[in-house]
């Protein structure tokens, strides 16, 4: 019976695989969009600097003449006290763009300061390591390029001993990376990579904090695919070294998760998955069962009080996880995750109803991961139709227009495996559901719902009796003159008419 209802309906509308392939076709342009939605921003640690607690003034604006005399005093002052006070003066002088653009222009001013740096006075040395580090939060180029001949001496000091230190050189070195390719072009060869391999295996949770920065902003550059990702060499590349590894392990739950940590590499972990280079090297090396234990772990932690700041860390697990799924077959997904599909589907159905009540933005994501693993796995759908998760989900649909879509894109999948599937949706909330959708002016929301019913009606025609009870005809006549969706609509009217 459905297999002539199928036959008549192709003239007009697509059939199952041709709907398939439109979606998975939309799909696709959805996750290109993801991965060029990066979060590149710059980090300042102003705030950390002891003596500057309770300040209630700004620092003033520097004149080119009171940059050279700090700068002559930080340099040939008599008194280490008064060089260190000289320092602190320009590095507050340097909060201010014009005072940066002095410095810049100024002759031998980044020499001096370089000096200072490789120089054997330790707080002489930390302060103008703060100096760059104003320097590196400047928003304009031309002002982190400037810096180029301190960065060599940066990468240095990542091997030292002083975990602040450290702290202060990634943070400055992560600005600077992310706002000129000069930078990245020194650096590479200069080895900031190996650098990094060695800074993940620190103890110290601020020192990771800051490594997860700054490779996150490494990740983020442009030639990142060609130049910086690919494992071709091994140890000078992100993939050739043991940074995925260790990344991996930092993402374990457990006690010693740190939250900032997993948060920071979670992100870098975000944009390896997107470059797409080698996605297979990551789930060899436990990607996917590391995320699918970090989702029950989120899952748990929403269910108690103290899961502030959650939300940082779920977004890029789930954008992981949605990712991943796209390249592992469906069959390798359950032996990879070494988890039931029961567990994750409730894990992430907890997670959907703490966004829906606390981060109702994070929805999409949440519902992206649920697209994803129910694409092309059977096992997936049941799972949804056997913890009888439908309705939760159809209550989802209120909320936005792209939540809606992601809602009936995830029952798409479940309706297009087949007579039983759909026999599971059915009877139940999800026609009425369908047949208020059609009162909707989104066409893209209408389409999907389309998409839906032709397959209901497809492979559970008493679907059609029941349209027809609830008025669906009148409601389809609302889009019939819509360009995009007339062809779909007169099908459906006539299958819905004559069967």
């Amino acid at each position: 019976m459905w297999r002539r209802r199928q036959g008549r309906l192709r003239p007009v509308v697509c059939g199952v695989e041709e709907l398939r392939c439109r979606r998975r076709e939309r799909e696709a342009e959805l996750r290109k969009a993801r991965r060029e939605q990066q979060l590149i921003s710059k980090r300042l640690l102003r705030d950390d600097v002891p003596e500057e607690a309770g300040e209630g003034c700004a620092a003033a604006v520097l004149g080119e003449a009171e940059v050279q005399q700090f700068l002559w005093l930080a340099q040939r002052g008599t008194e280490e006290k008064e060089r260190e006070k000289a320092l602190v003066s320009l590095r507050r002088g340097l909060q201010h763009l014009e005072t940066q653009q002095i410095f810049i222009r100024l002759e031998g001013s980044m020499r001096t300061l370089v000096g200072l740096l490789t120089g054997s006075r330790a707080l002489l040395q930390l302060e103008a390591a703060r100096c760059l580090h104003e320097l590196s939060h400047s928003e304009q180029s031309a002002v982190a390029e400037a810096c180029l001949p301190a960065t060599s001496y940066l990468l240095t000091y990542l091997s030292g001993h002083s975990s602040d230190f450290i702290e202060l050189c990634l943070y400055t070195l992560g600005n600077l990376i992310v706002e000129s390719e000069a930078v990245r072009r020194q650096l590479l060869p200069q080895g900031i990579v190996p650098a990094l391999a060695t800074c993940i295996q620190s103890p110290h949770v601020a020192v990771l904090e800051a490594l997860g920065y700054a490779l996150s902003q490494l990740l983020q550059a442009k030639e990142a695919p060609e130049r910086i990702i690919p494992s071709a060499s091994a140890g000078s590349s992100i993939l050739g070294s043991t940074l995925p590894q260790h990344m991996l392990q930092l993402l374990q739950p457990g006690p010693k998760l740190n939250l900032g940590v997993a948060v920071e590499f979670s992100w870098c972990l975000h944009y390896l998955i997107c470059s797409q280079v080698n996605n297979a090297l990551l789930i060899a090396h436990g990607a996917l069962s590391t995320l699918g234990l970090l989702l029950l772990e989120l899952a748990g932690a929403v269910q108690r009080p103290e899961n502030a700041g959650l939300e940082l860390l779920a977004c890029p697990v789930l954008r992981c996880l949605s990712n991943l799924l796209t390249e592992a077959a469906a069959e390798a997904v359950a032996e990879h995750m070494q988890l039931r599909d029961e567990r994750v589907v409730v894990a992430l159905f907890v997670l959907l109803q703490f966004f829906f009540q606390k981060q109702p933005g994070l929805l999409p994501e949440g519902l992206w991961l649920l697209n994803n693993l129910t694409a092309h796995s059977p096992s997936f759908c049941t799972s949804l139709l056997s913890l009888d998760l439908i309705e939760p989900l159809l209550q989802l649909l209120p909320v936005s227009n792209v939540v809606s879509v992601l809602v009936l894109t995830v029952l798409c999948n479940v309706a297009e495996k087949g007579p039983a599937y759909c026999q599971r949706l059915w009877p139940g909330p999800l026609l009425h559901s369908l047949v208020n959708i059609l009162a909707f002016s989104d066409t893209e929301v209408v389409g999907q719902s389309l998409e839906l019913l032709h397959l209901l009606f497809l492979y559970q025609p008493k679907a059609t009796e029941a349209f027809l009870q609830q008025s669906g005809l009148q409601a389809l006549e609302r889009h019939r003159e819509e360009a995009q969706l007339c062809a779909r609509v007169h099908a459906l009217q006539q299958t819905a008419l004559h069967g």
